[in-house]
């Protein structure tokens, strides 16, 4: 075969072509296994959650399970007092199924329900692995799966939904610890007060953590028990599609943050020894359990799970109108290491027999079927190898994801700020971390996200001001450490946020900079609320510092949202220097000029850039950010001219730079030319229209033409 573009794009994997082609093809040969040779498609392969779990029919209930090692399965709930009746015992049919059909009257709205699953040797009480929604005793904390068939449902009115992705700018965000008080947040809640909040920012994605239902709250999500589940903690699944339309209604793509890579090990909760088997869903031998996560490994050499997982997907998407995913641990399920203690120094690290083949090919089919199903779908993965082609087409050789987590940009700054004194930051490593990533690959960038503000980590306003956040953020208060911090803050993610190749995501609260780590209730904290929650008064209260971050983030995400697919405008460096500790560089008609010294202002420092007049239209020592306004931002800058660069198109900007700060400027389009802009734009719209009117009415005389031959004929 003809080399796949992956290889083609870069040479440095024509070592490793016979892995690539070994994979793709693997990929192709397991959907044939899947689809029965292409009779169905992937997406109809993926439905298993209309056959499986409880349904309501017209003529009553019916309930399936896969469990090929049971004995006996019995329905138990409220209904029958959790004893186990024949008339509630499931008839096994084929290939390890089960099956009951009851009366409508046997089952109501709201009832609590389980399995009773007997196996050669045992017996237990399992939730179903299809239910779609799980609660808990408040007082037992014991979990149930519960019928949910209100009288009626929630009806979206949003029917289509297209994201923006030009660019995406994601809003990580937790239902739970959304509110100001302590306590676990609503689905409702963060409705009516969040989603305003997050709108105004200007964000166009939100990315929710924790949707799948998971027994202990504090495993911020990542230890699922029921995957088609929504966490009944925040509310009702009408609760959540309330929300998810409401997004929709506003511009707001909502990105769930899905947990494929491993499962909770719990057994009367979770999958774990489900029909009484090590290897129903998970694998049966040293691979079974995660060595860092504590948690189940799925089997996905398995097509029945490959069939739940997918099926899990597409039921996210066509249940709740989920726009797509962020997939978590991808690198976990890529290697058979899980990526532990593995340096990822060169390419050989990803072709060297350490992949498991079958876990990339699920990730690649998910990624097919997702856009399957929704092509204007998003999907993202979290993954820190650096594996080629992870966001790479699946046509050229890659898994088909539509971005990949620059997770090496909040580890630099975390170094950064860590181990390097203020003089140290050098704008030529800023910059290498920023924009260093593959060119055929979209990514995220990030400064930090909820990894960097759990306990045990640090958020970076943390880490800049630390201990003086509590005392000096009034706005009288004058500190050096917390005009540093916030100085700082602003620049890290103005150069993180406008060095994007694809989106930028901030966690939320950070955007003001939050000033107390996420520490969920346990009992090494009495079980106390107060540090996962978001205190939004701080940010409201314009007596204190915490807004002036906040404001200097909304026009951030303004000014980038305000180029038309900033994320594919050409980044041109324009000027480093590790000695001044000065970057530059231009995208489209913008200038970003950051000052990293701590120290040192330059007069007149000059850049090249085109010839013309420049405004400037953010600048982080602005006061209403919180800066000290050395700079006067109503002047406007012209470049000097140098007969040396006249064929270039080049001359001198020279700009007043204050240390520890950044500005951007915009080339003002002269008069004539803005007028010729207006001009253009409104004949192209007039044009549009008139080839809208003639298709229109030639269509129209084709249908006239249409049935007067088909009434000539008759």
């Amino acid at each position: 075969m003809e080399s796949l573009n992956l290889i083609k794009n870069d040479p440095w994997l024509t070592p490793y072509k016979d892995a690539i082609e070994g994979r793709y093809h693997y990929v192709i040969d397991k959907e044939k296994s899947l689809t029965n040779h292409g009779k169905m498609t992937l997406s109809e392969f993926a439905s298993g959650y209309l056959y499986f779990g409880l349904h309501k029919t017209t003529k009553g209930w019916i309930f399936r399970e896969w469990a090929p090692n049971a004995t006996a399965i019995y329905l138990i709930g409220t209904f029958n007092n959790w004893q186990k009746n024949e008339e509630y015992k499931l008839t096994r049919i084929e290939n390890g199924v089960w099956e009951i059909i009851l009366p409508e009257e046997r089952l109501n709205h709201q009832d609590l329900y389980k399995l009773w699953i007997e196996w050669d040797g045992g017996c237990g009480e399992r939730i179903p692995a299809w239910t779609r929604r799980a609660v808990q005793d408040p007082e037992s904390k014991i979990f149930s799966a519960q019928v949910w068939n209100p009288e009626k449902p929630y009806k979206f009115k949003v029917k289509k939904f297209k994201p923006d992705t030009s660019p995406l700018m994601i809003y990580e965000c937790h239902i739970g610890m959304g509110t100001n008080e302590e306590k676990v947040g609503t689905y409702n809640e963060f409705r009516e007060n969040v989603l305003p909040r997050i709108i105004k920012d200007g964000y166009n994605a939100i990315q929710i953590m924790a949707i799948q239902e998971h027994p202990y709250y504090g495993s911020f999500g990542y230890h699922v028990s029921s995957f088609f589940a929504a966490s009944s903690r925040f509310g009702t699944p009408d609760e959540l599609k309330q929300l998810i339309d409401e997004a929709h209604s506003q511009g707001i793509a909502v990105i769930m943050d899905i947990v494929h890579s491993h499962a909770v090990k719990n057994e009367v909760e979770g999958l774990g020894r489900f029909d009484g088997s090590y290897n129903l869903y998970f694998h049966g031998d040293g691979r079974r359990e995660h060595p860092a996560w504590d948690s189940l490994c799925f089997d996905y050499g398995k097509n029945e799970v490959l069939h739940f997982l997918l099926s899990n997907c597409k039921f996210w998407m066509e249940e709740y109108k989920f726009d797509g995913f962020r997939f978590d641990g991808v690198t976990s399920m890529l290697y058979y290491s899980h990526g532990l203690g593995e340096a990822f120094c060169n390419y050989g690290d990803y072709f060297n027999g350490h992949q498991d083949g079958d876990a990339i090919a699920y990730l690649t089919l998910a990624n097919k079927l997702i856009h399957e199903v929704n092509k204007n779908a998003i999907t993202i993965a979290e993954e820190v190898s650096g594996m080629p082609g992870l966001a790479a087409k699946i046509e050229d050789g890659g898994y088909g994801f539509d971005y990949r987590m620059a997770m090496n940009i909040p580890d630099f700054w975390i170094k950064t700020i860590k181990e390097k004194k203020d003089e140290d930051w050098h704008p030529s490593a800023i910059w290498w971390e920023t924009t260093n990533r593959r060119a055929d690959e979209k990514t995220i960038s990030y400064a930090e996200s909820h990894d960097q503000a759990l306990v045990g980590d640090k958020t970076i306003i943390f880490r800049l001001i630390d201990a003086d956040m509590y005392w000096h953020m009034q706005k009288d208060d004058h500190n050096f450490m917390v005009e540093r911090g916030i100085a700082l803050h602003k620049m890290i993610r103005l150069v993180t946020a406008s060095t994007i190749n694809g989106g930028y995501l901030n966690f939320m609260g950070n955007e003001f900079g939050h000033p107390e780590w996420i520490d969920f209730p346990r009992e090494g904290n009495g079980w106390s609320y107060k540090y996962a929650r978001r205190q939004w008064n701080l940010v409201d209260n314009m007596d204190l510092k915490y807004h002036y971050l906040g404001d200097f983030d909304r026009e951030m995400v303004e000014l980038i949202r305000s180029v038309k697919n900033f994320q594919d405008t050409p980044l041109q460096k324009v000027w480093d220097n590790d000695g001044d500790q000065i970057l530059a560089y231009m995208r489209k008609d913008l200038v970003f000029v950051f000052n990293f010294n701590p120290t040192k202002s330059f007069t007149d420092y000059g850049f090249l850039t085109p010839k013309g007049e420049y405004e400037v239209v953010l600048d982080t020592d602005s006061p209403k950010f919180g800066g000290f306004g050395l700079n006067d931002d109503s002047v406007h800058h012209f470049t000097q001219f140098d007969p040396l660069y006249k064929k270039e198109k080049k001359e001198w900007l020279k700009l007043y730079v204050p240390a520890r700060s950044a500005m951007v400027l915009r080339k003002v389009k002269p008069a004539k030319e803005e007028k010729a802009a207006k001009e253009d734009k409104k004949s192209t719209k007039a044009v549009s229209k008139t080839k809208t009117k003639t298709k229109t009415k030639t269509t129209s005389k084709k249908a006239t033409s249409k049935k007067a031959t088909s009434k000539k004929q008759k």
